[in-house]
């Protein structure tokens, strides 16, 4: 028998179409809240905004959702371990793209409203996600 690194542990492949779903979710979530500050005119003639936006965050969730166990065999096992490890993941994420974004981006900032809004609203919409896909199985 041969012993599972730590990632081979919390990573299942039957997960990929959550993945999918999650990374889905949180980007349109964060297009949606870049949307709120720029116009859809100044996003398409400069794309590096959505870019500059969305990017810690993405970061931030492709490494803490495999840490914290999001795409494990008990994260795409129901959603009551499910929506749980998202949540867990995603307060992860928020720390880590906050800390890129103030060390990479300090011009744009991240203030506790915007920490917030950004906390609870990728909450909701991984929630929401989440809950969806096992009640559409």
């Amino acid at each position: 028998m041969t012993e599972q690194s730590f990632l081979e542990r919390r990573i299942d492949a039957s997960t990929w179409p959550i993945a999918v779903g999650d990374i889905t979710a949180l980007l349109a979530f964060l297009l949606v809240g870049t949307l709120e500050h720029w116009p859809l005119d100044a996003l398409l003639a400069d794309p590096l905004i959505y870019v500059y936006a969305a990017g810690p965050f993405v970061l931030g969730w492709i490494i803490a959702a495999p840490l914290v166990g999001a795409y494990s065999p008990g994260g795409g096992s129901a959603p009551n371990s499910s929506i749980p490890l998202a949540l867990r993941s995603w307060i992860l994420a928020v720390l880590i793209g906050l800390g890129v974004r103030i060390v990479a981006l300090p011009a744009r900032g991240a203030d506790l409203t915007f920490a917030t809004v950004i906390l609870l609203g990728g909450a909701i919409v991984l929630s929401v996600w989440r809950y969806l896909y096992f009640k559409l199985q």
